[in-house]
């Protein structure tokens, strides 16, 4: 097999894993992912024990499931305390988000 044919294609695995690379980043961890606004309805929402959280600190963590339309794309998002005592089931409005990142809900009135 010739030499630069054997360059090419490690030139190309990497390009492959450093592609891979940002769109993890960016799509799953949220990374520099831009802020986004979607219409969704509150499905569900529950709070978790944490088992080793330490003095003073929270210990709990509060989870709200969402889903975009009817038949749309289902979501998890960590909320703080107040977001998740304020919202209920079948509540809906508009999600501000960033990659993974709860930023706000705006309920809409009904």
């Amino acid at each position: 097999m010739p030499l630069y044919f054997l360059v090419a294609i490690a030139l190309l695995i990497v390009l492959g894993l450093w592609v891979f690379s940002r769109f993890y980043q960016k799509h799953i961890l949220g990374q520099q992912a831009p802020e986004q606004s979607a219409m969704v309805v509150v499905i569900d929402k529950q709070s978790v024990d944490i088992d080793d959280a330490a003095p003073g600190e929270e210990d709990k963590e509060y989870w709200i499931y969402v889903q975009k339309g009817r038949f749309g794309p289902k979501r998890e998002f960590q909320v703080g305390v107040h977001y998740y005592h304020a919202l209920s089931p079948g509540d809906k409005g508009e999600l501000t988000y960033q990659g993974g990142k709860f930023i706000h809900f705006s309920r809409q009135k009904q």
